[in-house]
């Protein structure tokens, strides 16, 4: 059934395929054989000036394999962040407003829906590149994505009152203690629950695992290192131009007769351009497979060829082949670190979030200003990183993200467990202590992920380019999709027996503290050994070319 589903994804996405225009062919005296942007060194007429310019343009993109190569992949992973965005903003509306639920439901999600979700999408993925080639389960898993998202905004959404098993879970809640609450609003919700985990494994699978395993199978050590850092520059504008959409369609049922009938018609434009982002995605993929994989000038044949075999180890085989890995175990402890630390923050921070947003419109409305301002503060960091790395190496710029999570963790701890203090400053700036602990956390949000976009994700993928066909293909199937899942569900899952046994979330807060630094210094000690190890992996790689 499920390589059925696949196949009915690949044959869909086809139809998105389109034929390039061959560019107008150049005389030979105005061509430039530079590999860089800059006037063609040739007499041009004032008449025919206008006539050529586009010419030229175009003729510089193709005549450049790393313009050529990198233009195309900048625009895919726009097309993913923009939709990541849009879908990470929707997944927290629809289950933290969603009827008899809150931001306690989130651990459970991560621990019991999502986990076992990542584990089974990395047998099948597994299972699927045994059996297709890349560009085949590239276009199936996007499609069948995709496919999701469309179908949740036409047919379940609008039809929850029907598929929902309210009458069920309302006699559950009579017969259970309270304690039950979050995981009966998981059943209650069950719609909104699988969206959450198709949009959690939208970031795993297409930005992680299918968008970076493709970069790193077309771009060398050295393109990554000039690049990488850089890459998500064009990209992160995604962050503030999604922001920036999620807030406006959220804004269009200000004021409606009917609100769940306009948050229904949001949910629709916002699903309609997830879809939309989602062709112009597959074009450029189409558009790199027929016109840059394929030029030996901008890909080398033989790194290509490495890319494409298939692995035939079985899941278990690769499994310990890959624990026996070390440079594979430090990667995955960043990865889990990671995501251990951020979903420690991220759950108070959003319990406070709903206390002070009820409404999912201005809810929605506020995640889309902070979307936007992620993506300017992270463009900021694109420049900065590229300039750390280059200075002061792999293992410094590995280190950035987790230092700051450090620092900004303890403000926002500090306010959240000794509030007094920080009173005085609250009506200095005319604001309340919750609205205050509110955009302390969005703050601690924003340096955390911007880091994360600029040097955190570059260094972690960067790591992956030395490594053989199966490392680079099943180790990063299982850091990407299982690692930051198990991360998430670790902290998750602390925080849910650390409320069974306290009672609250705020009892939680001084132990949930103390968790978040010793991560933070496990995470610090796998970024240093990994850095010896990239560093003589990477000697390697630039001594065999």
């Amino acid at each position: 059934m499920k390589l059925s589903l696949f196949l009915c994804g690949v044959a869909s996405t086809h139809a998105l395929r389109f034929p390039v225009p061959r560019a107008t062919r150049i005389p030979a005296a105005l061509r430039t054989t530079s590999p860089h942007w800059r006037p063609v060194a040739a007499a041009i007429a004032p008449g025919d000036a206008a006539a050529d310019k586009p010419q030229n343009f175009f003729a510089k993109i193709k005549s450049n394999p790393e313009v050529k190569k990198v233009v195309p992949l900048a625009l895919i992973f726009f097309c993913i962040l923009f939709n990541y965005t849009i879908l990470r903003d929707t997944k927290d509306v629809l289950v933290v407003t969603a009827p008899k639920s809150g931001a306690e439901i989130i651990p459970f999600l991560k621990t019991y829906v999502n986990l076992p979700g990542a584990i089974a999408f990395t047998v099948l993925y597994s299972s699927l590149s045994n059996r297709f080639s890349q560009p085949q389960v590239f276009r199936g898993v996007v499609g069948t994505f995709l496919g999701f998202f469309g179908l949740f905004a036409t047919v379940l959404y609008p039809n929850i009152d029907v598929l929902h098993p309210n009458g069920l879970c309302d006699a559950a809640a009579r017969l259970l203690p309270a304690s039950a609450a979050a995981p009966i609003a998981i059943v209650r919700n069950w719609t909104f629950s699988l969206f959450y985990l198709m949009a959690e494994l939208w970031g795993s699978v297409v930005a992680s695992l299918l968008f970076w395993g493709f970069a790193n199978s077309v771009v060398s050590v050295k393109e990554a290192k000039k690049y990488y850092p850089l890459f998500g520059l064009f990209a992160n504008v995604a962050l503030i131009f999604s922001g920036q959409f999620v807030r406006i369609v959220s804004k269009l049922r200000a004021g409606a007769a009917n609100p769940a009938a306009a948050w229904g018609l949001s949910l629709k434009l916002l699903m309609g351009g997830v879809v939309a982002s989602g062709g112009v995605m597959l074009g450029a993929y189409e558009f790199m497979q027929r016109k840059v994989v394929t030029d030996p000038n901008c890909v080398d044949p033989s790194s290509l060829k490495k890319a494409k075999t298939k692995t035939k180890m079985t899941m278990g085989e690769s499994a310990k082949y890959l624990a026996q890995s070390k440079y594979i175990r430090d990667l995955a402890t960043l990865v889990i670190g990671y995501g251990m630390a951020i979903n420690i923050v991220e759950v108070t921070w959003k319990a406070n979030l709903k206390r002070q947003f009820p409404d999912p419109a201005d809810y929605s409305a506020f995640m889309g200003a902070f979307s936007s301002a992620t993506g300017s503060v992270t463009l900021f960091m694109m420049l900065a990183g590229q300039r750390i790395l280059k200075r002061f190496g792999w293992g410094v710029a590995a280190a950035v993200t987790p230092v700051t999570l450090l620092a900004t963790g303890c403000v926002f701890f500090s306010l959240i467990l000794k509030p007094g203090p920080w009173m005085p400053l609250a009506a200095a700036l005319g604001t309340t202590p919750l609205m205050l602990a509110v955009l302390v956390g969005a703050a601690q949000n924003i340096a955390s992920k911007s880091t994360k976009y600029a040097l955190f994700d570059p260094c972690k993928e960067m790591a992956y380019i030395p490594l053989d066909a199966e490392q680079k293909t099943k180790g990063k199937a299982a850091v990407d999709v299982i690692g930051n899942p198990l991360g998430k569900s670790g902290g998750a899952l602390l925080q849910q027996m650390l409320i069974l046994s306290l009672g609250s979330l705020a009892a939680c807060t001084p132990y949930l503290a103390a968790v978040l630094f010793g991560v933070i210094a496990m995470w610090l000690r796998a970024a240093k050994s990994l850095s010896g190890q990239f560093e003589e992996q990477m000697a390697l790689v630039e001594g065999a070319e």
